[in-house]
């Protein structure tokens, strides 16, 4: 993530420029934060879990958003594009602009090298005071790993973390369960290989 300039915007000149931008920025109380690229790895896991979660809620009351709906955090003044979001009923809009809801319940984060100190931390922390927030999925698109974080209490969540591509994730608070071996479909990782060098390899499916 990087800061495109040293300066105050306000939350109209944000999304007057998030209109014609040709990449995607992040808003945190008066600074905007051009994002990274997506890589292959990434797009492919985003996608695996979007389409199993469509799938999975065609007859239940859960919404499904992947990646271009922005979420508004008003406790920390942030505009955010969470890679997926799952909602329980119909999305609350803000300001009535229908790409940009205010209650998530489940949030995925496929983190990224740039990223995912962030998403662990201070993301973490922002999407913590939204009132509908119960569940924090965390993926790593260079190895087999997920970690699971669940509300249990006011100021409560336990971790669980996933390493084996036989295991299978079930969500807390929304009724889906995935194997590994089926979110990380087509994925490739990438080894490293004697003097430095690299290359890919296929991961699973």
């Amino acid at each position: 993530m990087q800061i495109t300039q040293q300066r105050y915007y306000t939350q109209e000149e944000y999304l007057e420029l998030e209109e014609t931008a040709d990449y995607k920025s992040e808003y945190i109380d008066g600074q905007i934060i051009s994002l990274a690229d997506g890589t292959i790895n990434h797009n492919q896991i985003a996608l695996n879990l979007s389409t199993e979660l469509n799938f999975a809620f065609k007859k239940q009351n859960y919404r499904v958003f992947m990646g271009d709906v922005r979420l508004w955090i008003p406790q920390k003044r942030t505009y955010t594009y969470p890679d997926v979001m799952i909602l329980a009923g119909e999305p609350e809009f803000f300001n009535n602009r229908r790409d940009i809801i205010t209650n998530p319940q489940v949030i995925i984060e496929v983190l990224s090298k740039s990223t995912k100190g962030y998403d662990r931390k201070d993301k973490f922390q922002a999407y913590r005071t939204i009132s509908t927030f119960q569940e924090y999925l965390l993926i790593d698109q260079t190895r087999i790993h997920i970690d699971q974080f669940s509300k249990t209490g006011k100021k409560q969540w336990t971790l669980r973390e996933y390493d084996e591509e036989d295991e299978a994730i079930a969500l807390v608070t929304v009724p889906f369960e995935i194997y590994l071996q089926d979110l990380y479909n087509k994925v490739k990782f990438e080894v490293v290989e004697s003097e430095g060098e690299s290359a890919d390899v296929e991961g699973l499916g």
